[in-house]
């Protein structure tokens, strides 16, 4: 399906019009004129209670919204990924992260090939959420560490106080050559010969890698018998239930594992079958489009009620950022709008006491995303009705504010009524789940990564490849012996940059 430029779109054009009309409007009207708007502007699906009543729309706006994504193609887009039709256009793969949670039995292709999971996993910054995610679910009788940071403080203070005997390393790459993961690879198994006198055949029993490269694993020292494989069309953002999460299974167990994946899957078939009025990615992705091009919003908060989820904004970044951040469309046209906001956000209700005053009161329009669970894992007293509580009054202090005549009727002097007025009309989605259990982080981070995909869709980018991340990489390979050289390196880049080398080697004293 060939589709227009997305200014060209019909929706896109009367979009631009309807905000003209509605960014004025408060939210205050919009609840006074709809009473039921709360009850309304829900939709409840796989578990999950999404309640988007709070956001700077009315049913016009999400008609045309509606409208955008059919005239984008969203439908037939969605269809090709599951049909494993290789989507991501700038490296000629499929996108098939959906079939490394589709049950036994499931069909889905790829070159004519029925594609069958064996792995399990998730890139670094998957592993390292979903452990500290499902921790209430973990084997306490493991210490489970993770190492990605080449800064070697990273790798020192995570073998610390462990016993070289007692240590296994899984170490994931899928060419086996990434120079930060096989750096610290390299440093993990110095490590380990010197806490077991050299013991050469020790790195065969206490490494297991994950990667695609059997020649580079067994030249590294790795038994190939305890190499788990994954494939090309996985890129790392969206695998972490592909092999490279190793560790996440190892921590909560294979029937928590597959509870994870069934999660993955309910969401998944959400998104492919629910029409997209009642498609929970959908409505948060058209929602995330809105503020960004039509509000001017650079940034979306997601803040989770949740200590457990305290990694969850860490891990969306790189899921949201490295997906959308770019700059010309599949065609290679340069793109006509502004893509990928910005995904920041730390668990509630720490939050609360450090940037939630610029939500509130600031001069910038911060979209949020709250995450509630209504139990815990560790019930204590009141702990969690304060914690919801807190929940639902931010949501309607962000949403409502206080006018200047409620301050006033505080007994708030005229001198203290700016400081104290609250404008309001600050958007806001909140999600309300059950409790945060293995199923339910699978459908969380799903929900995520197809909202990511819808608004991709839209600007019509490719949301699966990630060349923004090789011009540094490929910079560094160049400077790092011009700062290891003995003798003083012929240098070629910029004046700044050449001034940075030199004055680095004098001070770790190489000159």
């Amino acid at each position: 399906m060939s589709v227009p430029a997305l200014h060209l779109r019909p929706a896109w054009a009367l979009l631009k019009k309807h905000h003209q009309k509605i960014r004025r409007v408060h939210l205050r009207q919009l609840f006074a004129k709809d009473r039921e708007r709360g009850e309304r502007l829900v939709v409840e699906a796989a578990g999950l209670y999404f309640d988007y009543s709070k956001n700077r729309i009315t049913d016009e706006t999400m008609g045309l919204l509606l409208q955008l994504a059919q005239e984008s193609g969203l439908r037939d887009r969605i269809d090709a990924m599951f049909r494993g039709d290789k989507i991501n256009t700038s490296e000629k793969r499929a996108v098939l992260h959906v079939a490394l949670r589709a049950p036994r039995g499931a069909s889905i292709l790829h070159d004519g090939q029925n594609v069958i999971n064996i792995g399990i996993g998730g890139s670094d910054l998957g592993p390292v959420m979903a452990y500290e995610a499902l921790r209430h679910y973990s084997e306490r009788a493991m210490t489970f560490r993770f190492v990605s940071n080449v800064d070697g403080t990273d790798f020192a203070e995570a073998v610390h106080d462990l016993d070289p005997a007692e240590t296994l390393f899984i170490v994931s790459s899928k060419t086996f050559t990434t120079l930060e993961t096989m750096t610290n690879a390299h440093t993990a198994r110095d490590w380990l010969l010197s806490g077991l006198k050299g013991e050469q055949a020790a790195t065969a029993k206490h490494f297991v890698a994950v990667s695609t490269n059997a020649q580079e694993v067994a030249k590294f020292g790795i038994d190939t018998a305890n190499m788990f494989g994954f494939w090309d069309w996985v890129g790392g953002r969206y695998s972490m239930d592909s092999a490279i999460g190793l560790s996440t299974m190892l921590a909560i167990g294979p029937d928590n594992f597959r509870a994870m994946l069934a999660g993955f899957h309910e969401i998944d078939e959400h998104f492919r079958t629910a029409p997209f009025e009642r498609n929970v990615p959908v409505l948060m992705g058209l929602l995330a489009l809105w503020y960004n091009n039509f509000f001017g919003a650079q940034t979306v908060a997601v803040l989770p009620y949740e200590q457990y989820l305290k990694r969850f904004p860490a891990y969306l970044q790189q899921l949201t950022m490295e997906s959308n951040g770019k700059h010309v469309t599949r065609d290679g046209v340069a793109v006509d709008c502004d893509t990928g906001p910005i995904y920041w956000g730390e668990p509630g209700t720490n939050g609360q006491h450090s940037f939630y005053q610029l939500i509130h009161q600031g001069t910038r329009l911060i979209p949020c995303d709250f995450i509630a669970f209504a139990h815990t894992a560790n019930p204590l007293g009141q702990h969690q009705d304060m914690l919801l509580a807190n929940v639902f009054a931010q949501t309607e202090a962000l949403a409502f504010g206080k006018t200047v005549k409620e301050v006033k009727a505080e007994g708030t002097p005229d001198w203290l009524v700016p400081h104290r007025l609250f404008e309001g009309n600050r958007p806001s989605n909140t999600l309300l789940l059950e409790a945060l259990t293995p199923a339910v982080l699978g459908k969380l981070v799903a929900l995520y990564e197809h909202s990511v995909f819808t608004q991709g869709t839209i600007w019509q980018i490719d949301s699966f490849d990630q060349w923004g991340v090789e011009l540094g990489k490929a910079l560094a390979q160049r400077i790092i012996p011009q700062l290891e050289d003995a003798t003083e390196p012929k240098l070629a880049h910029d004046s700044s940059t050449n001034a940075l080398i030199r004055r680095y080697r004098k001070m770790k004293g190489t000159v």
